[in-house]
């Protein structure tokens, strides 16, 4: 994986070399930061790169910002064009994922969150497969329980929150497992260690409520609606019962990250046939073409970077 050359840092694009914080920074010390996750997309035939819902992403990010007394001075707007100067001075042309970071940077000792300076970075790397097996994960479910929305809002996408997803995804792999289905305190399916899960049972997708504990995913909000408008799939938020994956006909997981994975395995049970399902097939085949801007009815959901070609 290529290491980016720039990152927004200190209120301009500076050298990534330059992009250090010292160890006194609250955020370090308390997990006090927020952060985002977007993906550009290259279209080779249009020699174009594309962020996908780059607004959304911001607004979201904004929020969770504001779950943990964070004040920055930019609109979501703002941070959309602050990010195509970014990508301009990677001139990147293949896929990319950005990872936007607005943090406590006061250098103290001192569990708080008032009263304590705030700043925001952000950089973008070349970026392929989260999950490797994107075409059939094989997963477990986890000993550890989704964070519950009063102790740390898993809505926001909070640093220190990720201390759990860190906890489920270790004990997945190491166990060789590709991913982990996580449940809530009240034992229904919530998420993966850090993407959402739909199940697809008699033609239907079903999927966790927002709250379940879970991350309002772009890419989940995007799904719905390309499944219900585009691939003409009823989809039912709702919560769902550990054994229900069991009798499922398929299973994907979705998110920035891992985009669209199909899940045919859980533990020593096939779900459906052992491969990934039609409806997933088709969905993960539309979903590519849309980020990628093939689909001329989802570009307003894309922000391309280069207004001129960049150089070979």
């Amino acid at each position: 994986m290529a290491n980016p050359k720039y990152a927004f840092f200190k209120g301009k694009i500076v050298p990534m070399a330059e992009a250090k914080i010292s160890v006194m920074t609250h955020a370090l010390n308390y997990g006090t930061g927020v952060f985002g996750g977007l993906r550009g997309y290259w279209n080779d035939k249009q020699e174009q790169l594309y962020i996908f819902r780059p607004i959304d992403h911001f607004k979201r990010l904004l929020q969770s910002a504001r779950m943990m007394r964070i004040e920055l001075p930019y609109s979501a707007d703002d941070l959309t064009r602050l990010l195509v100067d970014l990508l301009n001075a990677e001139g990147y042309r293949e896929n990319c994922y950005i990872r936007p970071l607005a943090y406590k940077s006061s250098e103290m000792i001192g569990v708080k969150l008032h009263g304590v300076d705030d700043d925001f970075t952000m950089f973008a790397l070349p970026f392929g497969r989260y999950v490797q097996n994107e075409e059939g994960a094989h997963v477990c479910f986890s000993a550890w329980r989704r964070i519950d929305d009063n102790a740390i809002p898993a809505r926001g996408k909070i640093v220190g929150a990720y201390a759990n997803s860190s906890l489920i995804k270790s004990d997945a792999l190491l166990s060789g497992y590709d991913e982990a289905i996580v449940l809530n305190e009240d034992g229904h399916i919530s998420e993966m260690s850090a993407a959402n899960i739909f199940l697809i049972r008699d033609g239907v997708a079903i999927t966790p409520p927002v709250n379940s504990n879970i991350l309002e995913g772009i890419t989940r909000r995007s799904i719905i609606q390309l499944l219900k408008e585009d691939l003409g799939i009823d989809v039912v938020e709702r919560d769902i019962d550990r054994t229900e994956i069991y009798i499922a006909d398929e299973a994907f997981m979705c998110g920035t990250g891992v985009q669209i994975a199909a899940i045919t395995k859980v533990e020593h049970r096939n779900i459906g046939d052992g491969t990934m399902g039609a409806i997933t097939s088709r969905l993960r085949d539309y979903f590519f073409k849309v980020v990628s801007g093939q689909i001329e009815k989802y570009h307003s959901w894309l922000t391309p970077v280069y207004e001129e070609v960049p150089a070979k």
